[in-house]
């Protein structure tokens, strides 16, 4: 192998700028009236090791364009891998082409030019990492001998894993907006298992930055996994019964990731949300708070424009527990008789704002019940709030953990659980685009023997 970087240069802007200049001057010479682009180039490096031999490693180069044209309102997309000038005035035609036959529909349409980003601030979200196939392979070794280093109980191992990506993604349209900003996104991950007499418990850990040198040491990482593992071994089931329930930070953003889907501008417009018509009701208790903050530095789910070409901005999505708006794009919103957010694409950087403490001080005000660590199964209905998730983690008495928790299920509507929130933890996990601390719940139904 190489020792030099094996990711070559990502495409430069002003290329992807121009071949959606050429798709947009193409739609225009076949008549179409509005007409956008988007084009992106990633590449990444991955490797993988297992029980000390490497497993994987893996190189990603991907591009493509995706092409969206209006004759009316009568829209037609279609996409290509190919950049090359032919491809992408093909790519334009099959486009104009499946407009010819689709439906009119008055809601369709490009952004109105009055919400178009006309600054695009640099939010720090480029960091290449010049990482070897060998270095690469080398700190996932580290990372799980740190893990399988933790206690002679663990046993076995899922791996661990080491990845770098970044790429560019240019965006224009007829309106006049044309722009392109980069990304990276690297990370470091490892799973290990545990055994102790006939039982096994598997956990993990992870980071992933924008930033690779603000990555989380890799033996931490593995060392963290091996810990977690160790500390589920001895699960047990608990009798079926109702008490409050604390969700850990890196599950808690699913409850607010279910409450994003059933405000987004879809789910409403078609009628399919546990939360219709919600905008303006108390969801949440008095003290609780959601923010956007689109434009941190260095988040991962920063951006200066949506994928309209929108401009993103600060907002508040709940405030005093009360639903102020929608997530929308300009579809939806037009479907609904309202306003774009500049969320074509989804939401950036939720911020659930906490009135609790550190997870000691969370366990200390539950006092009695489950603090979950991991959540298994897809048992929640978007349309009634119905969830019921499998569960993992430790029952907790006097505010102190007393044993492992597995093969259990949380359950309740997601109504009553966002009524029911009693605090909001200061432990916020940053590794995604809900930041959020671990949530207490008042009560849920824990069903177990």
């Amino acid at each position: 192998m190489s020792t030099e970087s094996s990711l070559t240069p990502v495409a430069d802007g002003a290329d992807l700028l121009a071949l959606v200049e050429i798709a947009l001057e193409e739609a225009r010479a076949l008549g179409a009236s509005p007409a956008e682009a988007a084009v992106s180039v990633d590449v990444g490096l991955s490797a993988s090791v297992r029980l000390g031999e490497i497993d994987t490693v893996e190189y990603q180069r991907d591009r493509g364009m995706g092409v969206t044209v209006y004759f009316g309102t009568r829209k037609g997309s279609a996409s290509t891998a190919d950049l090359g000038a032919a491809a992408l005035r093909e790519t334009v035609g099959k486009a104009c082409s499946i407009a010819r036959f689709t439906s009119e529909d008055s809601c369709a349409g490009l952004a109105d030019p009055d919400t178009l980003a006309t600054d695009v601030p640099d939010l720090d979200l480029s960091h290449p990492w010049d990482l070897t196939p060998e270095r690469a392979c080398e700190l996932a070794l580290e990372c799980e001998a740190a893990a399988l280093a933790v206690d002679p109980r663990i046993t076995n191992s899922e791996g661990a894993a080491v990845s770098s990506h970044r790429g560019i993604r240019a965006y224009g349209n007829t309106h006049g907006f044309l722009r392109c900003y980069p990304g990276s996104v690297h990370s470091v991950s490892c799973a290990v298992l545990g055994s102790e007499g006939d039982a096994m418990e598997r956990d993990y850990w992870y980071s992933t930055v924008r930033d690779w040198r603000e990555l989380e040491a890799v033996a931490s990482v593995g060392r963290l996994s091996g810990e977690r593992a160790v500390r589920r071994l001895g699960a047990r089931k608990v009798a079926t019964t109702r008490a409050p329930v604390l969700f850990s930070p890196e599950v808690a953003r699913g409850l607010i990731g279910h409450f994003i889907g059933a405000i987004r501008g879809g789910s409403q417009y078609r009628r399919a949300s546990f939360l219709l018509d919600a905008a303006g009701q108390q969801v949440f208790p008095d003290w609780f708070s959601i923010s956007e903050r689109p434009h941190l530095p260095k988040a991962l789910a920063s951006a200066p424009f949506d994928h309209e070409g929108v401009a993103t901005r600060d907002r508040e999505l709940v405030e005093a527990g009360v639903l102020l708006g929608y997530v929308l794009g300009s579809y939806s919103a037009r479907k609904l008789g309202l306003r774009t957010t500049g969320n074509a694409g989804g939401t950036h950087n939720l911020m659930v704002r906490g009135n609790g403490g550190d997870l000691a001080e969370m366990l200390r005000r539950m006092d009695r019940g489950l603090l979950v660590t991991e959540l298994m199964g897809q048992g929640v209905n978007g349309v009634t709030g119905d969830y019921s998730r499998g569960a993992a983690g430790f029952w907790v008495e006097g505010g102190r953990i007393e044993y492992p928790v597995h093969e259990v299920t949380v359950a309740g509507n997601l109504k009553d659980v966002y009524r029911n929130i009693v605090s909001v933890g200061n432990d916020v996990d940053l590794r995604g685009g809900i930041r959020t601390g671990s949530i207490l719940v008042g009560e849920m139904t824990i069903a177990g023997d």
